[in-house]
C-alpha cells in the first residue's frame, strides 16, 4: 500500500532552517502530484505548498512564500519542503500527502489527497 513517511522536523530558533522530507513508497512516485499542509492544536489543517507530478508548476501558501520550497526527486521517492526564516507562526505538525490519482481541482485543498503521513514537528522559538 502507498505509505508517506516525514522526516526532518525539530526545534530550532527563528530564523533558522530546516529541511522536510517525505519518503514514499508503494507507488510510482514521479507519477503523482504531492503536497505539504501542517496543523497546530485546535486549527484546522493548512495547505502550505504544492507541487506538480512532473514538478514543472509549484503552489505556495502566501504566509510562506518567498521563505519556503517544495521539491521533489523522483529517483529517491522523497518530496521536500526547504524552510527558510522560520518563524514562531510556522509552529506546527507538518504532513506531506498526495491524492490516489490525478489532481482534481485545488491543490490548495485538503480533501484532493487520499494518502497522508504521519506528521513531523516543527517548533520554532524567538
Amino acid at each position: 500500500q502507498v505509505q508517506l513517511v516525514e522526516s526532518g522536523g525539530g526545534s530550532v530558533q527563528a530564523g533558522a532552517s530546516l529541511r522536510l522530507s517525505c519518503l514514499v513508497s508503494g507507488r510510482i512516485f514521479s507519477n503523482y502530484a504531492m503536497g505539504w499542509f501542517r496543523q497546530t492544536p485546535g486549527k484546522e489543517r493548512e495547505f502550505v505548498a504544492a507541487i506538480s507530478w512532473r514538478g514543472e508548476f509549484t503552489f505556495y501558501a502566501d504566509s510562506v512564500k518567498g521563505r519556503f520550497t517544495i521539491s521533489k526527486d523522483n529517483a529517491k521517492n522523497t518530496l521536500y519542503l526547504q524552510m527558510n526564516s522560520l518563524k514562531p507562526e510556522d509552529t506546527a505538525v507538518y504532513y506531506c500527502a498526495t491524492p490516489s490519482g490525478a489532481m482534481r481541482g485545488s491543490y490548495y485543498q485538503s480533501q484532493r489527497y487520499d494518502y497522508w503521513g504521519q506528521g513531523t514537528q516543527v517548533t520554532v522559538s524567538s
